[in-house]
């Protein structure tokens, strides 16, 4: 394959690059034998890399991360055209035709645009568009291979949007109370409080909802701190 060496590549040069990497006969040797589950722990740390550039505001960092990501969105898209089952403008179709179906307010005359009418119109739609009728197909959609703490908070928020639950703060504290005072008792018992443990956790993601916090980032936050407590007391 030609490929012409510049100054300065667009997406097009990129999309020839993953193919010619991908090549069977001249490709690289490790590009090309890859699936899309061989690179899937590849796709989670590159994501993670791209949210600690996020978190520690390194525009450079930002901008080579985020880069590896759409590496990876170029991979698997390529796997994909491999086979003949999609392209990567298929992928870029998918997401304008969602983007302009879920901002009535910007391309069909909705007039409602302030955050939280935005909001529940862009779950309206989606539900629609998932064919989701029920409250039960919403939680059933929610990812399974989300971190637990993450499972946790968009499962909640479904169940709370359906009206299965209301986040209460000294309902979810007293709950709290209650779960701490039987791990003590399993403890003193010699018992097993995985299952109340699990409990505790989930009835702290409620909390953190209902003082109207993100548990992921409450918890991100918590552990930075930690992480300073700990490396001071190394250095002691």
């Amino acid at each position: 394959m030609d490929f012409q060496i510049k100054e300065r590549y667009d997406i097009n040069d990129l999309l020839k690059i993953i193919e010619m990497l991908r090549d069977p006969e001249k490709g690289c040797p490790w590009d090309k034998v890859q699936t899309h589950k061989s690179i899937r722990k590849n796709f989670i740390e590159e994501t993670y890399e791209a949210i600690e550039a996020i978190d520690t505001d390194d525009k450079e960092l930002m901008k080579e991360e985020l880069g590896d990501v759409l590496m990876q969105v170029l991979l698997h898209a390529q796997f994909e055209a491999e086979e003949k089952v999609f392209t990567f403008a298929d992928v870029v179709d998918g997401t304008a035709q969602k983007l302009v179906v879920r901002h009535p307010h910007i391309f069909a005359g909705f007039d409602n645009k302030t955050v939280d009418g935005v909001l529940q119109k862009w779950e309206e739609i989606k539900q629609e568009e998932k064919g989701q009728k029920t409250v039960s197909e919403t939680l059933d959609a929610v990812p399974k291979s989300f971190p637990a703490l993450m499972y946790a908070q968009k499962l909640q928020k479904r169940a709370a949007a359906g009206g299965l639950i209301q986040y209460n703060a000294d309902e979810t504290i007293a709950s709290l109370h209650a779960q701490l005072e039987k791990i003590s008792i399993q403890l003193k018992e010699g018992g097993d409080c995985a299952e109340l443990m699990g409990k505790l956790i989930f009835d702290t993601v409620s909390l953190a909802a209902a003082t109207k916090n993100d548990a992921e980032e409450v918890l991100g936050l918590e552990n930075t701190k930690k992480l300073e407590y700990f490396k001071n007391l190394d250095v002691k």
